[in-house]
C-alpha cells in the first residue's frame, strides 16, 4: 500500500476542531478560520466540522515554521489534500515526516524541500 492509498485520517492521526485548536492558542475559533483562509493553516471538513491536525500545535503555539511552509506549498500549487499528504508522509532524506522534522526544530530542511518543489 502506498501513501496515496492511505486515507488522510490514517496519515494525520489526531484532529482538533476549531474550538479545540483555539483553546491552547488563546485565540477564538474564528481566528483559526482566518489562519486557514490565509493559508497559514490547513483545515478540512471532518464530521461536519472544520478541523486541523493536532500535530500542527506545539503546546500553546503552532509548530515553528508551519505557517510559512504551508504558504510555500500553496504557492507551489499543492491542494489541501496534497499539502497534508506531503507534511505527513515519511521522507527518507529528512528522515521522518516533514511535520516531525518541524517538531524537532528542523524546519529549515523542510522548507528547503518545499521550495525545491515549487520551482
Amino acid at each position: 500500500m502506498t501513501h496515496n492509498d492511505l486515507d488522510i485520517d490514517e496519515l494525520v492521526g489526531d484532529w482538533l476542531t476549531l474550538r479545540e485548536a483555539a483553546k491552547p492558542l488563546g485565540v477564538s475559533p474564528n481566528r483559526i478560520k482566518t489562519f486557514i483562509r490565509e493559508n497559514r493553516l490547513i483545515g478540512v471538513a471532518r464530521k461536519g466540522e472544520i478541523s486541523i491536525p493536532a500535530a500542527f500545535l506545539d503546546g500553546d503555539d503552532f509548530v515553528k515554521g508551519l505557517p510559512g511552509t504551508i504558504v510555500l506549498l500553496s504557492d507551489a500549487g499543492f491542494s489541501t489534500e496534497e499539502a497534508l499528504r506531503w507534511l505527513f508522509t515519511a521522507d527518507d532524506s529528512l528522515p521522518g515526516t516533514p511535520i516531525q522534522a518541524m517538531h524537532e526544530n528542523r524546519g529549515t530542511e523542510v522548507r528547503r524541500r518545499a521550495q525545491s518543489m515549487a520551482f
